[in-house]
């Protein structure tokens, strides 16, 4: 374990946070998670509990391992009480700039001086959000990318005023919880793997929502060439498709450019609150979608 961290509090426990919260107790650390909604930690675990089931592998750890890690993680009512003597702070908060700044400026007026604050955003980066604190050399980018699906690496960035102290203590912290840290030099809008991830998003959607290819051929052929239990559409309903939505109108505020907007088909999915695995319905139908039936890929 490294000893300059040795409590670590995750803030907003939906699909991702309440992964990191898990995950990093699984490796040894004290674990405190803090939600507005109370019984958001134990819903997401049940849901990420299905999936791990329905997809018969191991998530980072094993499942026996994952499930006590959940189990030892500590729910806290308040948010001060979360954050007493944490060494790293992970917000995990909705994809909106606005939303991270406000968890932030909270989170420095009660955080230990001593702790490390990290956003686990998808796309912004903590130099948009750093200035919400009165610490920005303690402030990083750490994005996780579903443990649960034993995706192991964890994209790192540092803001304007990051010390590479901070970011050295951030980058070795990674690999004790059984991940790979992507490092990022220089500042970028989605980080390392997720603005690759993001460019195949912005096709795929936009060959669905026109009606060039029928969504499951698409993952199909994703299944077939990465040999992967999933596909684009699959991995978009684990996410959440109101979480897809809310990272792709980042790219779009930032770049204004037509093609960067999400499809309007997709705005209607999460107006009928088919938002994926988490509603029942999304592109798939839950808990049994199609991709994870034995004939979907037959010749």
């Amino acid at each position: 374990m490294d000893n300059k961290i040795k409590k670590v509090a995750v803030v907003g426990t939906g699909v991702l946070g309440s992964q990191i919260a898990t995950l990093t107790s699984c490796f040894g650390y004290e674990v405190s998670a803090y939600d507005s909604d109370e019984g958001a930690f134990k819903r997401a675990l049940k849901d990420i509990g299905s999936l791990i089931e329905s997809r018969g592998k191991d998530p980072v750890v094993t499942v026996e391992e994952w499930d006590k890690g959940g189990e030892k993680v500590v729910v806290c009512g308040e948010l001060k009480e979360a954050l007493r003597d944490a060494d790293l702070v992970i917000e995990a908060a909705p994809e909106d700039v606005a939303i991270k700044r406000e968890v932030f400026k909270r989170i420095d007026a009660l955080a230990p001086e001593k702790a490390i604050l990290a956003t686990n955003s998808s796309s912004i980066p903590i130099s948009r959000i750093e200035g919400a604190t009165n610490r920005p050399e303690k402030c990083l980018n750490l994005h996780f990318y579903f443990p649960a699906l034993g995706h192991n690496m964890v994209d790192i960035m540092g803001g304007t005023k990051t010390t590479d102290e901070t970011f050295q203590t951030g980058r070795a912290w990674i690999r004790t919880v059984g991940c790979v840290p992507l490092t990022v030099n220089k500042e970028i809008l989605g980080f390392c793997f997720n603005r690759v991830w993001r460019a195949i998003k912005r096709e795929v959607l936009h060959m669905w929502a026109e009606g060039f290819v029928d969504l499951r051929d698409i993952d199909r052929a994703w299944m077939i060439f990465s040999n992967m239990s999933q596909g684009p559409f699959g991995l978009m309903d684990n996410v959440g498709l109101d979480v897809i939505y809310d990272i792709e109108m980042v790219y779009y505020n930032e770049s204004k450019d037509p093609k960067d907007h999400p499809p309007e088909a997709l705005k209607a999915m999460i107006d009928r609150n088919e938002l994926g695995r988490k509603t029942g319905k999304g592109f798939y139908t839950y808990p049994d979608p199609e991709y994870s039936k034995p004939d979907f890929l037959e010749a």
